[in-house]
């Protein structure tokens, strides 16, 4: 029976502003050269997501042919595309996503590249379990890279930014757990403002909680992203005009980043990965962590140092690694990224 044939979404004006409208770009295999054009001119293509410091992470995980090794964030599988063509068929390599949606069609991706079960093995499942991957496995080398997806960030129905309106969401993993818009309305003020504080440094967390709970206190809803945004925008009113509209993005962004991190217990994931590394890693075997915002870099700096200091790592970064210029050119999320690595004793 043939499949009836869908008209793509129609826009208006000459480009395509909203997510599913941009066809092209949400179908990369078909218009490839339009996705590169759009990579050039310094962008992220909607529903792609371009891996960060490819080449450095590379050069230290010095991946050889059947060699074991874990790619703990699946996402949109650059880094796990490389690291298999390093393989050259030979090895395997383990990796996890707890997102349902992203990693199943990053695993029909790959498979079409010729990247099946006997080399690859995806499973669904949180990095924090990270000892339940392969029990009985040691790994030659391990990789993180605890970056938000660009595909997630860019879908406004996943809720992870409020350039467009879409359900206040933000979870990872959307099967399970409660939405920030639920999250908003089970907190007390203090516990908003040391949310606000602990997980994004917000300088204005204080005006920001009270704000949010005023609202809500008056049976407001703030059940969409543009809700939240607009009630922070209120919240800042007070800021010289000049400085407002900056000042307002900041601190959504932070505000974001705060709630995501909440919701989806970053911190606590991040403690057990980091405690259980080690035990998962060969002698000689080599970690690789991306982070992108100071709260998860300090948490690697300090287990990394730790470990070191008790003899477990034999080497670990003494300073991050950026990525160079062109790189944040081409790909503007590279430039919060800081790359540290550790080395199993």
């Amino acid at each position: 029976m043939e499949q009836e044939h869908k008209r793509r979404v129609r826009y208006r004006g000459t480009h395509p502003r909203r997510y599913e409208e941009k066809y092209k770009e949400l179908n990369p295999q078909k218009y490839g050269e339009d996705v590169q054009a759009i990579i050039q001119r310094g962008k992220t293509p909607a529903g792609m997501h371009i891996p960060i410091m490819v080449e450095e992470i590379l050069e230290f995980l010095q991946v050889k042919p059947g060699q074991v090794g874990y790619d703990a964030t699946l996402g949109y599988g650059g880094h796990t595309k490389r690291i298999l063509e390093c393989l050259q068929g030979q090895g395997r390599l383990y990796a996890t996503d707890v997102d349902p949606i992203e990693s199943a069609k990053t695993q029909a991706r790959l498979q079409e590249l010729g990247y099946g079960p006997e080399i690859l093995t995806v499973k669904r499942m949180n990095f924090a379990d990270m000892d339940q991957v392969a029990p009985g496995v040691k790994f030659d080398f391990v990789l993180a890279d605890l970056g938000v997806s660009s595909m997630q960030i860019d879908n406004p129905q996943r809720g992870f930014s409020f350039k467009q309106d879409g359900p206040l969401d933000l979870r990872l993993d959307p099967t399970c757990g409660v939405t920030a818009a639920q999250r908003l309305r089970e907190l007390r003020e203090d516990e908003l403002v040391g949310m606000l504080m602990d997980n994004a440094d917000e300088p204005y967390a204080q005006r920001i909680a009270s704000a949010i709970l005023r609202q809500l206190g008056q049976g407001r809803a703030i059940e969409t992203t543009k809700q939240l945004y607009a009630v922070i925008e209120q919240a800042l009113s007070f800021l010289p005009a000049n400085q407002r509209k900056e000042a307002v993005k900041k601190s959504c962004q932070r505000t974001f980043q705060a709630l995501r991190i909440d919701i989806n217990s970053e911190y606590e994931v991040l403690y057990a990965f980091l405690e259980k590394l080690p035990d998962v890693l060969k002698s000689g075997g080599r970690a690789a962590v991306l982070t992108f915002h100071s709260g998860e870099d300090r948490l690697v700096k300090k287990a990394f140092k730790q470990y070191c200091r008790q003899g477990i790592y034999s080497q670990a970064a003494s300073e991050v690694t950026r990525a160079g210029a062109q790189e944040c050119f081409l790909n503007p999320r590279a430039k919060s990224a800081k790359l540290r690595w550790a080395i199993r004793a």
